[in-house]
């Protein structure tokens, strides 16, 4: 039985002719433990799908199930409490609170729930640590790299201990390495049993998911399983707009995220040089001496 499971659910803005809409008779049934991508150009309805998924918005018309409840049936406190239980969000925007610390930050969904402080900080305490930003809860957001944000919003996304992450844009405002440690978290989040559902422009990242859905004019078009690790073929044929990585570039994105993670003993593994990097510093250092050679 699927964990979300939507029905001709369509969502409308305006009246009469200023009429838009965003999601055209969507039907869509995921189950427990899928990794979903969701593509599709600007204004293709992917954010507005996310949102009604993650109760942040209705549907006009249509059914929305989540683990078999009608979700239309649910009082406004039950849809908070449902929202605020049973799903993590992760934004490209980060959306820390920028006068609290990332512990604070991270802590902050439990305030809600009612749980004792010294619990709570201990919680977000331990999900700093799953992150590789132990060393970091005490800093403010604005003291910390993009990529550090990033992985403080996915532990706060998981402080709650949710069943369903829905990503919407997470690495947009990352750079490549930053972006493979976040990929990397998800993907990790996902095998431990968590449901995944990431918007994303870039069809790389569709390599991390074991189903792509696109999108286009609020429909879905196509839906589409693949094997992890491979990227769905109506994603390849958009790869031309983004720059190719080899697989230095993989290994580049683990190697960094391995050094971010805490390792079984509590240390870091050490930063090591790709034979690429070696041979450049050999290069670099030999132009170098030539020059003064030359002086």
């Amino acid at each position: 039985m699927p964990i979300i499971s939507l029905k001709d659910v369509s969502k409308l803005y305006g009246f009469g002719d200023a009429t838009t809409v965003a999601l055209d008779e969507v039907n869509l049934d995921i189950e427990a433990g899928e990794f979903v991508a969701v593509m599709g150009p600007s204004g293709s309805g992917k954010t507005t799908l996310m949102n009604i998924i993650g109760l942040l918005d209705r549907p006009t018309h249509g059914q929305y199930k989540l683990s078999n409840r009608a979700v239309e049936k649910l009082r406004p406190g039950q849809r908070a409490k449902a929202r605020r239980d049973r799903i993590g969000f992760v934004f490209q925007s980060f959306n820390l609170l920028p006068k609290l610390n990332v512990l604070d930050n991270v802590a902050l969904p439990l305030v809600y729930r009612g749980v004792r402080p010294v619990k709570r900080l201990k919680r977000a305490a331990d999900l700093l640590e799953r992150v590789g930003l132990e060393d970091r809860q005490y800093f403010m957001p604005n003291a910390l790299s993009g990529g550090q944000i990033q992985r403080a919003a996915i532990a706060r996304a998981l402080v709650n201990d949710p069943q369903i992450i829905i990503a919407d844009e997470p690495t947009g405002n990352l750079d490549s390495i930053s972006s493979l440690v976040v990929m990397e978290l998800l993907s990790e989040l996902n095998k431990t049993g968590n449901t995944v559902l990431m918007v994303t422009h870039n069809p790389e990242l569709t390599r991390y998911a074991d189903r792509a859905v696109y999108m286009h004019d609020g429909a879905i078009v196509h839906d589409q399983k693949t094997a992890k690790g491979q990227i769905p073929q109506l994603a390849k044929k958009t790869m031309q707009l983004f720059p190719r990585r080899s697989e230095e570039d993989d290994l580049a994105g683990v190697s960094a995220m391995m050094e971010l993670l805490p390792q079984k003993d509590g240390s870091k593994a050490k930063k090591t040089k790709s034979k690429k990097a070696k041979k450049k510093s050999r290069v670099k250092h030999k132009v170098k001496s030539t020059k003064d050679k030359d002086v």
